[in-house]
């Protein structure tokens, strides 16, 4: 089910008229319902969006207590088979300042080498490969190819 899923979602991106681009606006909906913490998270423009796809408020602390903190969010609709090197992933990552975070959204996946240097650095980015963003969308009730479209339209719309 998960592949019929993460194949159907790159398939309705690649015939969409925006192409990939039009995936952002999936990736912000993947961020949002995989974790109710996110305050906000709005599109960039197409270009000179400074290498970010998206920028986001997330909340930390209580519901009387709490600070806002910014992120962003860089989104990638590739074939599953197709690899996110090392040069996708630093582009997030030097963009992020001091106390930001980045989410990495992707239909396929990360590089061994790219995924080991966010690991081994330390680097403070969340990575949805292809498997994540199945399990989020299978998870909350989009679990067929058939709720799946229904979702990417009333995205698209």
């Amino acid at each position: 089910m998960q592949w019929d899923i993460i194949n159907t979602l790159v398939r309705h991106y690649k015939s969409h008229s925006e192409r990939e681009y039009a995936f952002e606006r999936c990736a912000v909906e993947i961020c949002r319902i995989s974790d109710a913490k996110i305050v906000s998270l709005e599109l960039t423009p197409p270009t000179r969006d400074g290498g970010r796809d998206g920028i986001g408020l997330y909340r930390l602390g209580t519901d009387f207590s709490f600070i806002k903190v910014e992120f962003f969010m860089e989104a990638k609709c590739y074939a599953p088979d197709s690899g996110n090197g090392v040069k996708l992933t630093s582009r997030l990552i030097s963009r992020l300042k001091h106390r930001q975070f980045g989410y990495f959204v992707t239909t396929s996946y990360v590089s061994e080498q790219a995924y080991e240097e966010i690991v081994e650095d330390n680097h403070p980015v969340v990575v949805f490969s292809a498997r994540d963003i199945a399990r989020i969308l299978i998870e909350c009730g989009i679990n067929s190819v058939e709720n799946l479209e229904k979702w990417l339209n009333s995205i698209d719309a």
